[in-house]
């Protein structure tokens, strides 16, 4: 497993961490995500020699850290940009008065599930794009 590399990947999701919470609206931001795992799935296929899936995971659940993180700290600012998210956090069924718990609690499965499309598109661009070989 390439670490560093799963490690610079996952400064995209520092950057959209905080991007949510204060610049993008909640109506754009699946393109954001598409446009970064796109790039990832392509680096993760030029730069690592196999285990493509479990690279994309990984990166994946560290952004699932790094933006959990991120939502809890500044949850004000972020909720008053992303309406629907206090909507479910109303409608939670066992953490309906504890949003941030819910967010603690829902954040690493959703990376998870996030990791299972980024792993598969690393897999996929595995397939296509050629591998660069590593000058050390």
């Amino acid at each position: 497993m390439n670490w560093k590399l799963i490690f610079q990947l996952s400064v995209f999701g520092l950057i959209m961490a905080f991007a949510t919470v204060f610049l993008i609206p909640e109506m754009i931001e699946p393109c954001f995500w598409l446009a970064i795992f796109l790039f990832c799935a392509y680096v993760i296929a030029q730069r690592v020699a196999g285990r493509y899936f479990l690279h994309g995971f990984f990166v994946s659940l560290v952004n699932g850290i790094w933006i959990t993180a991120a939502h809890i700290v500044f949850y004000s600012t972020y909720i008053a940009h992303h309406p629907n998210v206090t909507k479910m956090a109303e409608q939670h069924p066992f953490l309906p008065g504890h949003p941030r718990l819910a967010m603690l609690i829902m954040g690493p499965v959703l990376a998870a599930a996030f990791g299972l499309i980024l792993g598969l598109f690393s897999f996929i661009a595995s397939l296509i794009v050629k591998r660069r070989v590593a000058v050390q």
